[in-house]
This record gives C-alpha cells, structure tokens and sequence, in this order.
C-alpha cells in the first residue's frame, strides 16, 4: 500500500514538473492520429487530385456565354446556369430542380404554371471534369472504357441515351452538356408551349428521342446572331461554318466547366501533400471514422471520393417519379437492363460536398448532420424520416407507405443493413472532416457570372 501510495505522488510530482516546464505528461499525449491517418490512407490508395490542364481561352469565353444564355431552351426562359448557379456553388440549393416555366432563381425559384418538378436534384458541377467515369444520377452517360474516347463518327467512347446518334465529343462532360437541351422538363419544354416572346416553342414539337433533329434546331438559333458565329469561329477555326453541330456548344461548355468549377484546394489536399496541421484533430478523428468504423470508403472511394459506382442507400422516395415506375423513382435501375441496380444511384463524389446541400438524388436531407444520422442506421432512419426537413411543397410528393418503404429496403445495399452504432462525438467527427473537403475558393464562384449574353436575353431570374 506504501509503495502504491509512493508511487502515485512522484507520477503525480512528475506530471506536474512537466506541466510546469510546458511539456505534457507521457500519460496524457494524444495518440499518434497521423501515423494511424496516414497508413489507413495509404491503404486505400488517397491521392492528391493533379491539376487541370488549362482550357483554351476562347473555348472558355464561348462556354461561358452558352452556359448562362437562356436561347438554349425552348421557351428561351431557363439556362444551364439557371440550375447549376455560381451563387450556389454550381447548384441550385433546391431538393429537386425547377425546370422551364419556373420563375427566379436559386431557394426563390418556384413552379410555373401547369409545371412540375424535375425528378432529381440538380447536382453541383464542382470537380465534375475530373475524369469521372459515370455522370447523371443514374450514370445514363457514362464512359464505354477506360482512357479516352477512340476518333470516329458516333461518340464512340460514351453510353448516352442517344446511343450511335450521338456525334463525336472530347470527353464525358460534354458528352452529358448534349442532353438537358433536349429534356422537355429540364430545357425544351411541351408541345404548344410559347416562348417569352409569346412565339411559338420550336424546339417542343420533336419527338423525344429526335436528338438530331434538336440540336440542330438549337444551333440555328445560335448561328443566327452574328456574336455566336464569331465566337464559334474563334473557337473552332479550323471548322467550316456549315460543320457547326451542338456537339460544337456542348465541346465549349464542358470547357468552361472544367476551368471554372474544378476547386481542389481543400485543407485535406493540403494533408495528402504532407501538411500535418492541414486537418484538425476532430477532422483526423472523422477521417479515421470516414476509412474505417464508419465504412464511407467502401463506396465513396477513389481520388475524388465516389463517382464510380451506384448503390441503393435507402433514400427516401420524393418527387414525381420517372419512366415506368412514376410516381416512384428506379434510379439506374429504371434504364434498360440495369434492373439489378433498383433504387439505386450513383455514389456522390465528395470533393466540396460541405456547399452543395441538399443532398443524395432526391435532395432529402438538407445537412451533412442529416446525411451522417441516416448512414448510422438507414433502416430506421427510412421508417422514421421526418417530412419537416422538406420546403413545404415537397412534403405532399414524399412517399412514405409501408409498400415504397419495403420495396427501398428489400434491395438496399449489404454495408447498410447493419446500423454503424456511431456515437453522437463520432458524427460530428465524421461531418467535421467532410468539411475539411471544402475548397475555399469554392465558397465565391459570384465573379463567373458574366454582365450580358449574346442572344440579349436576361442573364438571371
């Protein structure tokens, strides 16, 4: 007992020598999280994200115009930028996306008459040039192999929904800038609809799936002003006039994006360099969860923390549906031979994921805190989901009956029938290093945003 006692007064003389000379007593140093983050790193292959190649200037500035030009959709009332806003990070911050006939722009942005919603959340297009293998939440576009797409007529390279019509493209994000022009919800609007000019929609009266045909009628409104000629011939010089097909515009805006949405200076780039302080410790505690207890990496993996494959997260079911299944909503396993994948969706990159709520394909949860409690135990979390974190008019298009909820469970992914049993402590963690993800030249993309288009139609609301 005299020697325990003994013992106990040195350690504690000890401990509060060391304190005294600023050095923290042996019993009290944190573990070494470094050493621990650095090899679960290393196991699963994180890199940092190389840098993009620069754009053409003049492929950019033409982008640039057709990304915020509102000539582009039918009704001549709604541009690519209108869902994918600087203001919002490349998003619109709504859960599913308003497409033609809606009025304003961003949170303020509502239906127009007769109108419904997209099926699907508009997703942010930060990173989304990084040679990603699928884009779409159902990975409808995505690419037919490895490396670049092989030259010749067809869009050799790339699965689309235009199959052998699609023309030849450089890469896969202006393989995918080929078709919201053509979706009647998105950008081209219905038969008999007018434009804000009150004349008739031209665009609406193709069948769906006369691609061609759209597209070329796109590129006569566009090479019918003078400033779009001149910037198409800057862009592509060596390229005749009569050559110019949409494939032309979707080459541009791809561009674009590719120089003004790739952000890939976040805190934890700075760590893969080497940079110990780069990350907090609850940042590393939340990697660590992130690789490890929390399985987030079994699915968002690879450089850009997901983008290549799909699962079925049980999400719950929200909107007007698609294809045959409406009002309910397939993911990739409504395309043709994918029934393997219901309720399924593509696995969501990650890089920035902080900015761009809300989130998953339906945009049911409006914070990573909601996103993180779901992951702990889907099963309940889908039985019990909470109608209140939805805009008010969203709540009656949420499919709750026991019938859409078992149907989600019956295929829901193997790593989520389990609950994680995260502690409250653990998800902050896990959300504070999703937060270390976060650029922060992301944060402002306002100065993209240009003063005027060539077609003089409003750029904004």
């Amino acid at each position: 007992m005299t020697t325990r006692i003994v013992r106990t007064i040195c350690l504690g003389l000890l401990g509060l020598a060391a304190a005294c000379d600023g050095v923290t007593p042996p019993e009290t140093l944190p573990p070494p999280l470094d050493a621990e983050l650095r090899q679960t790193l290393q196991r699963w292959g994180a890199i940092p994200i190389g840098p993009m190649p620069a754009q053409d200037p003049v492929l950019v500035d033409l982008g640039q115009a057709l990304m915020f030009d509102k000539i582009l959709s039918g009704n001549r009332d709604i541009a690519c930028a209108t869902c994918h806003l600087p203001s919002q990070h490349a998003a619109d911050g709504l859960s599913l996306a308003i497409g033609t006939g809606g009025t304003g722009a961003g949170l303020s942005r509502t239906l127009g008459p007769g109108r419904q919603f997209v099926p699907r959340n508009a997703p942010s297009l930060l990173n989304g040039g990084l040679g990603l293998f699928y884009l779409f939440w159902d990975g409808q576009v995505a690419r037919a192999g490895f490396g670049p797409p092989p030259p010749g007529p067809g869009g050799a390279g790339f699965v689309t929904p235009a199959g052998t019509l699609l023309p030849a493209v450089p890469n896969i994000l202006a393989a995918q800038a080929m078709f919201p022009v053509t979706n009647r919800r998105e950008m081209r609007g219905e038969r008999g609809d007018l434009d804000v000019f009150g004349n008739p929609n031209e665009l609406a009266q193709y069948g769906d799936s006369q691609f061609v045909e759209i597209w070329q009628a796109i590129m006569r409104r566009l090479l019918a002003l003078d400033a779009y000629k001149a910037k198409f011939a800057a862009a592509f010089p060596d390229a005749p006039t009569g050559a110019y097909g949409f494939q032309y515009a979707a080459t541009a805006i791809a561009a674009f994006q590719m120089q003004a949405f790739t952000r890939t200076a976040s805190p934890f780039d700075r760590y893969l360099n080497r940079d110990d302080a780069a990350l907090t410790t609850a940042q590393k505690r939340g990697a660590l969860l992130f690789f490890g207890k929390a399985q987030c990496s079994s699915c968002h993996s690879g450089p850009f923390l997901g983008g290549g494959s799909f699962a079925n997260a049980g999400v719950p079911q929200l909107g007007p549906g698609t294809g045959a299944a409406a009002p309910l909503d397939q993911g990739r396993g409504g395309l043709k031979d994918q029934a393997f994948y219901k309720f399924a969706f593509r696995v969501t990159p990650l890089r920035n994921v902080e900015l761009t709520a809300p989130y998953v394909h339906d945009g049911a949860f409006p914070t990573l805190e909601a996103v993180v409690r779901h992951y702990n135990d889907v099963t309940l979390a889908l039985r019990t989901y909470d109608v209140a974190q939805l805009a008010p008019e969203l709540r009656p298009l949420y499919h709750g009956d026991d019938a859409t909820i078992n149907a989600v469970l019956e295929t829901l992914d193997f790593r989520l029938r389990r609950p994680l049993d995260l502690t409250d402590d653990e998800q902050r963690d896990l959300v504070a290093f999703l937060k270390s993800l976060t650029d922060p030249a992301a944060r402002d993309l306002s100065a993209l945003t240009p003063a005027a288009v060539p077609s003089g139609l409003p750029v904004g609301p």
